[in-house]
């Protein structure tokens, strides 16, 4: 069943529920998610737009982004989610990776010229002359939004096709340029098979963690619709509304990127909030330490999962909610149904249980390739037909998967490899520590050494070095320990709420840039760097 047609049924199922509500404006149904997305698939054919066309949303998350994404679905456009929180050039390098012929954009939002590509530079890769921006109000009453691009005739059903494409879902361009994942309706029920098995009326109530534009709404659209649930949602999220919400509106899910678990936990809102309708936590999006998979279990009370995947893959690994505790706290689970999970080598030969490689993924849910881009498309998949994650772990012998960084980030401290996450893991359950990220800095013994960029829990003072490395000793080898410690207020953030590596690597690079021209040691005060 095509996304356009899981709308109209789901409308029919449920009528007048609430799909969404929202802080400002209230609930938004099933019905009014059909009615609605009608009217602007048959705006936007009215305009030009066709099969095979990409129309780019860039409103936030709510009712008008799903509006869009269903209306172009039941025209049989491709809807290209870039998120509203980035800034213009991130946002001019999305739209002239997906050469939309229509851009829907709030009115007022920053877009760099049509003369401009992404770098600033003029010529290749620019949006094409065809493209129509069109700019719509977004704080409105339900029934108004994109009054804009509402047409009135009647738009052809479409036939099944599973190769036609849906969506394209954004990498998030930490390390490198972002690329565009591109989704068919077979990578979409694929995801909804893994995810529910396509059966309706499972839902339940839950709060919206990540942006519309990320990966999990995208390709999770449709099963959630099959699902019948309400999804409660923010501006822009933040621990105590997450808690606010999730009391008042009775959650029965409560979780999200593993960074936003652990803000809802340190928040003093948390210890007076009644969480009892929270049956289940769900984990997933980055790193999720042991520490905090055993403090939202024994606080809460209730399950939790752990899930892993990666934009292009889909789906991924995960653990249930009746495995064994120690499953969500080592590892992120196993194959997920219609999953195979391999690690390999830098020559792709796959390697036995227990050896470190490359986490690669193989299923029906893997992205079809980058939007017009076959040689990186190319690069991130094998020969056979797997997924390149770039992500470094291991097989144990009961399947598990374990992860221990991404290839990426690894640094190399005297010749030895050291991934920040097995660090950071090691890190995150010291009684001082808040938060806590882990980033390289040049040495001129070892090559790099490793910095702990901590948040000290609140009201409480920052760990020392000394304290850290004595605390992670137990589980890490002397040279993975780290050798200064920067404390913060708070670490930095992509759009989605993970870690900023990047911005991570500049902040410690300009603390060392400043401690050398001052002619300190290192930012934390201690004596020097332990060998």
């Amino acid at each position: 069943m095509s996304l356009g047609d899981v709308v109209r049924e789901a409308a029919a199922r449920y009528g007048d529920a609430p799909v969404y509500v929202t802080t400002d404006h209230g609930a938004f149904s099933y019905a009014q998610l059909d009615r609605l997305s009608e009217s602007v698939a048959s705006g936007l054919s009215e305009r030009g737009v066709g099969i095979g066309d990409v129309v780019a949303v860039l409103v936030g998350s709510g009712p008008a982004y799903a509006v869009a994404y269903a209306g172009a679905a039941k025209l049989g456009a491709v809807a290209a989610g870039v998120n509203d929180r980035l800034s213009p050039l991130e946002r001019a390098r999305c739209l002239a990776l997906s050469r939309p012929r229509l851009v829907i954009s709030p009115v007022g939002m920053s877009l760099l010229p049509y003369a401009q590509d992404a770098h600033g530079a003029h010529g290749a890769g620019t949006l094409t002359d065809s493209s129509e921006i069109v700019e719509v109000d977004t704080e409105v009453a339900h029934d108004e939004l994109l009054h804009e691009l509402r047409g009135t005739k009647t738009t052809p059903e479409l036939g099944e096709d599973l190769d036609r494409p849906v969506a394209i879902v954004f990498t998030s361009g930490t390390t490198g340029m972002p690329k565009g994942a591109l989704f068919c309706g077979r990578q979409l029920d694929a995801i909804s098979d893994a995810d529910g098995q396509m059966q309706w009326g499972s839902g339940g109530r839950q709060l919206s963690p990540t942006p519309f534009s990320h990966v999990g709404f995208m390709t999770k659209f449709p099963q959630a619709l099959r699902s019948g649930g309400t999804t409660f949602l923010m501006k822009r999220w933040n621990a105590s509304e997450a808690l606010e919400l999730a009391e008042r509106h009775r959650v029965t899910t409560l979780g999200g990127i593993p960074t936003q678990m652990a803000l809802m936990l340190r928040h003093e809102r948390f210890s007076v909030s009644d969480l009892s309708s929270v049956a289940l936590v769900a984990l997933g999006g980055g790193p999720c330490t042991a520490a905090l998979v055993r403090e939202s279990r024994e606080r809460l009370g209730v399950p939790v999962v752990v899930r892993y995947t990666s934009t292009e893959a889909g789906i991924g690994t995960g653990t249930d909610p009746d495995s064994p505790p120690e499953d969500a706290e080592e590892t992120v689970g196993r194959a997920r149904p219609g999953v195979e999970v391999t690690v390999r080598d830098d020559s792709d030969r796959v390697l036995a249980t227990g050896e470190v490689g490359e986490v690669c993924l193989r299923s029906a849910a893997v992205m079809s390739g980058y939007y017009l881009d076959e040689d990186s498309t190319a690069a991130v998949m094998t020969p056979d037909g797997a997924l390149r994650t770039g992500d470094v772990g291991f097989l144990d012998a009961r399947g598990r998967l374990h992860l221990t960084g991404r290839s990426k980030e690894m640094y190399v401290r005297g010749g030895y490899n050291v991934y920040p996450v097995e660090v950071e893991d090691a890190l995150a359950d010291h009684p001082q520590v808040a938060h806590v990220a882990v980033a390289p800095r040049p040495d001129p013994v070892m090559g790099e050494i490793g910095v702990a960029v901590v948040v000290a829990r609140r009201g409480g003072e920052a760990p020392s070095l000394e304290s850290l490395r004595e605390h992670a000793r137990r589980r890490l080898a002397s040279y993975k320990l780290p050798e200064d410690v920067l404390v913060t207020d708070d670490l930095p953030r992509t759009a989605v709420e993970k870690i900023d590596r990047r911005a991570l690597a500049g902040m410690v690079g300009a603390v060392s840039q400043d401690s050398r021209s001052s002619g300190s040691s290192g930012s934390s005060g201690s004596s020097g760097p332990p060998r």
